[in-house]
């Protein structure tokens, strides 16, 4: 909206009224402190989640419905909001693992590291096996 400014609350403030912290945040995800805000977008927490994901053991490629070969960022969606950020990954495994341990391991992994770099609480992660497949 013109005039509003990115990421301001639109509520109108009682001045009487005790000053409350409210972070309204349509592009990113936002950390307030006393000296200002620090947005990240969803594509900055996206590419961390992409590497995080190729790094673990077993992941042979990543997947997912938005297919863009150039983009680091495949199959994975970024959501949530004050409460916390929510990841969803599409990924492909090797044949013949056990897909819940790999699953599990890329959800802890892909948490810490996200909560590691960006200071952002992740309140979940969803991994979807979307193929197995042998590598090579």
């Amino acid at each position: 909206m013109p005039g509003t400014g990115h990421g301001r609350s639109l509520r109108k403030r009682n001045p009487e009224a005790p000053a409350r912290v409210e972070t309204f945040v349509e592009a990113g995800h936002a950390l307030s402190s006393p000296l200002g805000r620090i947005t990240i977008s969803g594509d900055a927490i996206a590419r961390i989640v992409g590497e995080t994901a190729r790094e673990c053991y077993g992941v042979v490629a990543m997947a997912g419905r938005k297919w863009l070969p150039d983009r680091p960022t495949r199959g994975i969606e970024i959501g949530g909001n004050g409460d916390g950020v929510t990841i969803d990954l599409h990924v492909v495994v090797e044949y013949g693992l056990n897909l819940a341990e790999v699953a599990s391991t890329i959800r802890n992994r892909v948490t810490y590291e996200v909560e590691r770099l960006t200071g952002l609480s992740v309140r979940a992660v969803e991994v979807h096996i979307d193929d197995v497949r042998r590598s090579g």
